[in-house]
């Protein structure tokens, strides 16, 4: 009976014995190898990876820059923490990111292996440079799976789960959302609101928002809102703290989400793209907030692996010599006309939306409000995994299928995934 078994059937039924039913698995595929946007699981089969390691890899995979890089970096050195000895790879990444987010401006980095962690210690630098508690973070926003992640990320399933008690003086407000009726002055409104009846301006050490909310369904932050909270975070001294760990890297068009407002945060996150699919991460962020933490207060002893430092310095490398923001645009525009004419046929799909080469569409019931239709999401992205197209979800309803393909796809695969997403449209709505 076994030998009937498809391989990836025999290694996934492995899985299911061997890894714990807590870490989800979007499909049930086993890959093999992957090449720039293209993936092959173990049969053999090949699919177009829209997915790209959930927005890691901006790059594509195994970019030969960054195997090259890989490589002669661990005949080097591979790992001696920077918390022993110095190395210059971890030197010149802090370097370039103070350059890429702060402009003339100083700015320091510190570099740590996951997103999670550079939001945790986001949050310890503010603290420690403002002595004050409390956090205020977006319903919707994501931040990662720590126990300080989930309590700052506004979504309660699946992340949070029975996982309580969770930390104290984080409050969550609301994200505009003009699809669903929500301005930004409303937001605004509601902010001033939590201000007044929850914590005082003068309590808080920080607010964390994402340009663009990844997890909470690809929802950008309008220029005006964003200006807003830069303004109020400079009148009452808070700490603004810019997680760019999805939108970061090209993905929206420009380097970092937050240059379409044109502000500078205070600190800002980022991981996923930072470097081609090697785990690294980093708080980059103003001089005098950063020195805040006295030595020993920051630290990990992964935290910037020198063959992450490595792969980091190609994919840098390759956005300046590459146009690789150019490049995104180009797509992004190709994408957005592709799903925009789509929506016209399909009438599940409610909304079309995004920044750059990160895009997605709302899938809603055929009802006066649009609800929000989760298992027709899920039927659209299985239907797509049968054509050869790999997609995931999102949303707080997870009802958004999201686009997260290399910059470096080609025009001809955009056209292809389109064709996928067509067929998987007709599919799942018979």
């Amino acid at each position: 009976m076994n030998s009937a078994l498809t391989e990836n059937q025999r290694l996934l039924a492995l899985r299911d014995q061997h890894i714990p039913r807590g870490i989800a698995t979007a499909h049930p595929v086993v890959a093999a190898r992957a090449d720039g946007t293209e993936l092959w699981d173990v049969d053999g089969k090949r699919y177009l990876d829209f997915v790209g390691g959930i927005g890691v890899l901006n790059v594509g995979h195994n970019h030969p820059r960054v195997v090259e890089a890989v490589r002669r970096q661990v005949g080097e050195i591979s790992h001696a923490s920077f918390q022993v000895v110095a190395y210059e790879a971890y030197i010149q990444v802090a370097a370039r990111l103070n350059k890429l987010v702060g402009g003339d401006e100083h700015y320091k980095s510190v570099l740590f292996t996951s997103g999670a962690e550079a939001v945790e210690n986001a949050i310890k630098i503010a603290r420690g440079h403002t002595h004050r508690p409390a956090v205020i973070s977006f319903r919707g926003g994501f931040h990662g799976r720590t126990l300080l992640g989930v309590t700052l990320t506004g979504m309660s399933q699946p992340y949070k789960q029975n996982f309580g008690p969770f930390p104290a003086e984080i409050y969550h407000t609301t994200y505009p959302n003009a699809y669903r009726g929500v301005s930004s002055e409303d937001a605004l409104a509601e902010l001033d609101a939590l201000f007044a009846t929850d914590v005082a301006p003068d309590r808080v050490a920080a607010i964390i928002i994402e340009p663009v909310q990844g997890d909470g369904g690809f929802l950008a932050a309008p220029k005006a809102f964003l200006q807003a909270l830069r303004q109020r975070c400079t009148e009452h001294g808070i700490v603004l703290i810019l997680d760019e760990i999805q939108a970061g890297f090209g993905r929206t068009g420009t380097m970092f989400g937050f240059q379409h407002a044109d502000i500078q945060p205070d600190l800002v996150t980022v991981a996923k793209s930072l470097a081609g699919g090697m785990p690294l991460s980093a708080v980059v962020g103003r001089a005098e907030i950063m020195d805040a933490p006295t030595p020993g207060g920051l630290g990990g002893t992964y935290g910037g692996n020198a063959v992450a430092c490595a792969a980091a310095l190609a994919v840098m490398d390759l956005f300046e010599e590459q146009d690789l923001l150019a490049q995104g645009e180009q797509l992004a525009t190709q994408l957005r006309d592709g799903l925009l004419a789509l929506q016209k046929r399909y009438s599940c799909i409610g909304d079309v939306r995004g920044l750059g080469f990160m895009q997605a569409i709302e899938i809603v019931a055929p009802d006066s409000r649009q609800s929000p239709d989760t298992a027709l999401a899920q039927k659209i992205i299985d239907e797509a995994r049968y054509a050869g197209l790999l997609v995931i979800k999102c949303g707080v309803y997870r009802n958004v299928v999201r686009f997260l393909a290399p910059l470096i796809t080609t025009q001809a695969q955009v056209a292809e995934a389109l064709q996928m997403l067509d067929k998987a449209l007709a599919a799942a709505s018979v």
